[in-house]
């Protein structure tokens, strides 16, 4: 199991889930950060404001601070190595780096080296084998990013030819 240290720039409160302007952000982040500990995930996260003594004795947080200062924050550490700075991660990442499961995520079986790879939509796999899809489209009723090309829109996705450029799309 792994130790997951989120250290935030200074907040109002704890979560920074207080007062009028209430950051969505920063709620999904609670949320997701109380699934993973639910899970058995070792999360800890520390608020400049109200514990500036961590940040202080932290080697790594302390550098981080010298060189990027608390605008780069939170920073995140994974048994002490930097994994993101700047940001929030998502549940997945949370729970993955935690070394927990995330809900409706699949297990990796023993053994077995993930790719990132992710599986196609139902609309990608009905079409041609001979197509490329980029998911970079919407369909908002203005002009397409497939517009202007040898590319078709199919339910927000360009949709071209494998043989066309695939710079310029998107």
């Amino acid at each position: 199991m792994n130790r997951v240290q989120v250290f935030e720039p200074a907040l109002c409160c704890a979560t920074g889930v207080c007062g009028e302007d209430i950051d969505q952000g920063l709620v999904t982040f609670s949320a997701d950060m109380d699934f993973v500990r639910s899970q058995g995930g070792d999360v800890s996260r520390y608020n400049l404001a109200s514990e500036p003594l961590v940040f202080a004795e932290n080697e790594a947080v302390k550098g981080f601070l010298q060189v990027v200062g608390s605008k780069g924050l939170p920073l995140v550490l994974v048994d002490g190595v930097t994994a993101m700075t700047g940001g929030y991660p998502d549940r997945a990442q949370l729970a993955e780096w935690a070394g927990v499961t995330a809900a409706g995520a699949v297990p990796t079986p023993a053994g077995a080296t993930m790719l990132g790879l992710k599986a196609a939509s139902s609309t990608a796999s009905a079409s041609s084998t001979s197509t490329e899809t980029d998911s970079c489209c919407s369909s908002s009723g203005t002009e397409s990013c497939c517009s202007g090309s040898s590319s078709s829109e199919v339910d927000g996705r360009c949709s071209k030819p494998a043989s066309a450029e695939t710079a310029g799309c998107c």
